[in-house]
């Protein structure tokens, strides 16, 4: 649906593909890193951690999409959005490296016992 909404915008952009086919490896090399894969992965996390780490973990990713802005495109934080990302980055790490009560499983790992 979304290729259809923005086909008549980049249909022009589209034409290049027929002059350099070697285009087409790069775009499905960025589709499947950039979507494929990373789902596949969380997919395997959730079913191995809990799933109130697994939330908590994902709340990084948009602290590790700051960094990369800052590392690859140079761009600059404020200090409210560097104050938020330590916060994120602190609140993560402490509910990952907490004790969790053995005695009540929690939903993914009822799952993981289901399947073995």
């Amino acid at each position: 649906m979304a290729a259809l909404l923005v086909l008549p915008f980049g249909a022009g952009g589209a034409t290049a593909v027929l002059d350099h086919p070697s285009l087409l490896i790069g775009a499905a090399a960025v589709a499947v890193l950039s979507s494929v894969l990373s789902y596949g992965l969380e997919i395997n996390a959730l079913r191995r951690i809990p799933t109130r780490v697994f939330g908590i973990l994902m709340s990084l990713e948009p602290a590790a999409a700051a960094v990369a802005g800052l590392l690859i495109l140079h761009q600059r934080l404020g200090f409210a959005e560097l104050v938020a990302l330590i916060l994120i980055t602190f609140a993560s790490a402490g509910v990952t490296l907490a004790r969790r009560d053995r005695s009540t499983p929690t939903p993914s790992d009822e799952a993981v016992a289901k399947s073995v």
